[in-house]
C-alpha cells in the first residue's frame, strides 16, 4: 500500500505544474488568442501535440521521482535530499514558465525562466543519476523537450 501511495504522490507532484498551468494557460495553445497572433517557427507543433507530449513528460518525471523515492539501499541521504530539492525547484520553474509566457504574455521573461528550468532539470537529472540510473534516463526526454521549447520560445521573441 505504501508503494502505491508513493507512486500516486510522485505522479501528483510531477503533474502539479500542468494542473496549475491550466489556470493561466489554455490546454492547447490554439485556444489562446494572444498566442495565436504571434509569428511562430515553422517547427512549432500543433497545440494537441504539446498537450500529449507534456502528459507523457510529466508521467516520465513522475516515474523518475518514484524510482528515487523507492531506492532504499542508498546511505547517501544528502543525495536524496538534493534530488528532492532540485525536483521541487524544477516544478516551480515549470509552472512559472507557463505563467510568464501564457498568463502574462511575457516571452522574454519566460525565456529567462526556461533557462533556469533547463539548468535545474540538468542538475536534477544528475542528482537522480546518483540514486537511480533509470530515473536519470526518464528525465532525459524532458530535458530534450525543454531545449526544443527554448528554441520555440526564442523564435517567438525573434519573429515578433
Amino acid at each position: 500500500m505504501l508503494t502505491i501511495l508513493k507512486f500516486l504522490f510522485a505522479m501528483f507532484l510531477s503533474f502539479l505544474p500542468g494542473i496549475l498551468g491550466l489556470f493561466v494557460a489554455p490546454i492547447a495553445s490554439g485556444q489562446n488568442a494572444w498566442y495565436n497572433t504571434l509569428n511562430h517557427s515553422t517547427l512549432t507543433p500543433e497545440g494537441w501535440i504539446f498537450s500529449a507530449v507534456w502528459i507523457l513528460l510529466y508521467f516520465l518525471i513522475g516515474m523518475a521521482l518514484f524510482f528515487v523515492m523507492q531506492k532504499t539501499n542508498t546511505n547517501k541521504r544528502y543525495d536524496k535530499t538534493t534530488a528532492y530539492i532540485l525536483f521541487a525547484i524544477n516544478i516551480m520553474f515549470n509552472f512559472l514558465w507557463s505563467f510568464a509566457f501564457f498568463g502574462a504574455g511575457l516571452p522574454e521573461v519566460a525565456l529567462v525562466i526556461l533557462t533556469a528550468l533547463i539548468i535545474t532539470a540538468i542538475f536534477m537529472a544528475r542528482a537522480f543519476f546518483r540514486i537511480s540510473k533509470l530515473a536519470f534516463w526518464l528525465v532525459v526526454p524532458y530535458i530534450i523537450w525543454l531545449m526544443f521549447a527554448f528554441y520555440l520560445n526564442g523564435m517567438i521573441i525573434y519573429l515578433n
